[in-house]
């Protein structure tokens, strides 16, 4: 027989009631504890009754299969709260129960860790910001003063050229004219002076031979010169310069004075993202079972099997050695199939936000979306091709793209067709991603909760993990607990608590990172491990290579 704690006696009064289960909150009577006991599932904690831990001041939700119950335990496996009624069900057997008085713990939990994040952390951070704002307002304010000083100096110049050079110049160029002008007209004047001198000779001489009575005289002595005066020297035309002054080309002048470069004025990340209220309120922290449990296996039909992708929880994106991708619900059923436009095999594929089907297209250099089954190109490269693919939070693309030499390789962020992004090189220039081609050359891709951009570098055996801002976090090149061989990572996902899941084909296992890089575990029950996706309730789905199967594994 047994009693719940909300009752305060049995029917023989509280003499029966010799045991208390502190796990379940039930009271035992001496014949039922053995019953109690029996499911070795369920860690029980059996007391004596009169050493039972008063019962705590709570108010348990009411089971919505029994109203009459309060929900006291906490199914791990079903993820929900259950009552005495439900465990006593078969439904629960053999599942792992919890107290749901230690949900709270985990809440309390997440609030530690908040208040130390803000007070260690953010609350530092932003004084450093603000310290630092008032040292670039110091230095914004002697920048600005060297501008005022450059603009002034050139100015300076600027009036000592235009005197030197233009006025004195144009001052030369009119004193040099004056000086021919002059001299030509006093050449004239020279003439006609002389030409004057002469006329008054013969006036006089003229006269004076009037004046004579010698005969040899007036017919010998004159000869005219009245014809040489009557044809008058040439007149001189001088035309006077004049000064035309030009219209200021302002435009032109502010080009020729210098120019200034634009201001710019950006923002980017600070190297961590801030949590929101809903975080406070999120779902508790989810422990990584010590062995992971295989759900179920679902057979594609391919061979080899390259990519998995989660359209719903009950539905699969896959893709292998082939034009065709082929979406499976988790019977194994074939829903529909989808040929790429061009008749190419995909490079890879990856589900929006919004439920639509995007590929890349190594051959013809695009990236295409299926929207109603009919298929549209979002993207055409230009001395680039794109490789691998994901969809954001934010529903913008990341392509994974390989220079046509090879000889460079980057991550570009999309908006529909528009570029937004590209990262490339970390602080010191250098690459931050493999480059070169071989079989050994791909790269996967994966957005994280807290918005890093994850690679997997199969090229060069490490992970490449990188903020939102595109600034280099940490990179991962494999655990020693792991590595039977050379770590070789093929595929990338994260999950809810932004855990980085990576596949690694030479060693069969699958790699959980947490978000700042730390192995925390692995999961060893595949067989030669490729793509990976996780659905909403953190079930991790791998895309065996050579078998074309996807497993789906519970890990936490």
């Amino acid at each position: 027989m047994v009693y719940t704690k909300l009752e305060i006696k049995d029917r023989r009064g509280d003499s029966a009631l010799q045991s208390h289960c502190e796990l379940c909150q039930i009271n035992l009577c001496k014949a039922c504890v053995g019953d109690h006991l029996s499911d070795s599932s369920i860690r029980h904690n059996v007391v004596p009754y009169k050493h039972r831990k008063s019962t705590p001041n709570v108010n348990y939700p009411k089971c919505p299969n029994h109203t009459e119950k309060h929900c006291e335990l906490y199914c791990e496996k079903c993820d929900n709260s259950v009552c005495s009624t439900c465990i006593s069900s078969d439904k629960h057997h053999g599942h792992k129960l919890t107290d749901i008085l230690q949900i709270p713990s985990f809440i309390k939990e997440i609030l530690n860790n908040d208040l130390k994040e803000l007070e260690q952390r953010i609350f530092p951070t932003y004084e450093g910001i603000a310290s630092d704002l008032n040292s670039e307002k110091i230095i914004l304010e002697k920048h600005y003063e060297k501008l005022t000083t450059a603009v002034t100096k050139q100015g300076e110049e600027w009036h000592r050229e235009i005197n030197i050079i233009i006025v004195n110049k144009k001052k030369f160029e009119i004193d040099e004219m004056k000086t021919k002008h002059l001299a030509a007209l006093n050449k004239k004047d020279n003439e006609i002076k002389k030409i004057i001198s002469d006329v008054k000779q013969c006036i006089i001489d003229l006269k004076k031979i009037l004046g004579s009575n010698d005969v040899s005289i007036l017919t010998s002595a004159y000869k005219s010169r009245n014809t040489e005066f009557r044809s008058l020297p040439r007149k001189i035309n001088i035309s006077l310069p004049s000064f035309s002054s030009h219209q200021i080309n302002r435009e032109l002048l502010h080009q020729m004075f210098g120019s200034m470069s634009a201001l710019f004025i950006t923002t980017e990340e600070h190297g961590f993202t801030m949590k929101t209220l809903e975080t406070v309120f999120c779902p508790p922290i989810k422990p990584l079972l010590h062995e992971p449990e295989l759900i179920t296996t679902i057979g594609t039909g391919f061979g080899p099997l390259y990519s998995v992708n989660c359209l719903s929880n009950e539905e699969i994106w896959t893709w292998g050695n082939d034009k065709i991708m082929k979406l499976y619900n988790l019977q194994g059923k074939l829903l529909k199939s989808i040929q790429t436009k061009s008749g190419n095999i995909p490079c890879d594929i990856a589900v929006t936000s919004s439920g639509d089907l995007v590929y890349t297209d190594y051959s013809t250099r695009t990236v295409n979306i299926v929207k109603n089954d009919q298929i549209q190109e979002v993207i055409r490269l230009q001395g680039w091709k794109p490789y691998y693919i994901c969809s954001t939070s934010s529903g913008d693309l990341l392509v994974i793209m390989d220079s046509d030499n090879y000889t460079q390789s980057k991550v570009v962020r999309y908006s529909g067709s528009t570029e937004k992004q590209t990262i490339q090189f970390d602080s010191e220039d250098k690459s931050l991603f493999s480059s070169g081609f071989n079989t050994q050359s791909t790269k996967y891709i994966s957005e994280n909760r807290n918005l890093d951009i994850c690679v997997a570098d199969n090229r060069a055996g490490a992970v490449v993990v990188v903020n939102q801002a595109g600034k280099l976090r940490f990179r991962y090149t494999g655990h020693p607990s792991t590595n039977k061989g050379t770590f070789n990572p093929v595929g990338i996902t994260t999950d809810s608590q932004s855990q980085i899941l990576i596949s690694d084909y030479n060693n069969h296992c699958i790699h959980i990172l947490d978000h700042d890089g730390q192995f925390l575990s692995y999961v060893d029950n595949c067989d030669l491990p490729c793509g990976l996706c996780v659905d909403t309730r953190d079930n991790l789905f791998v895309a065996e290579y050579l078998s074309g199967k996807v497993k789906k594994i519970r890990y936490m």
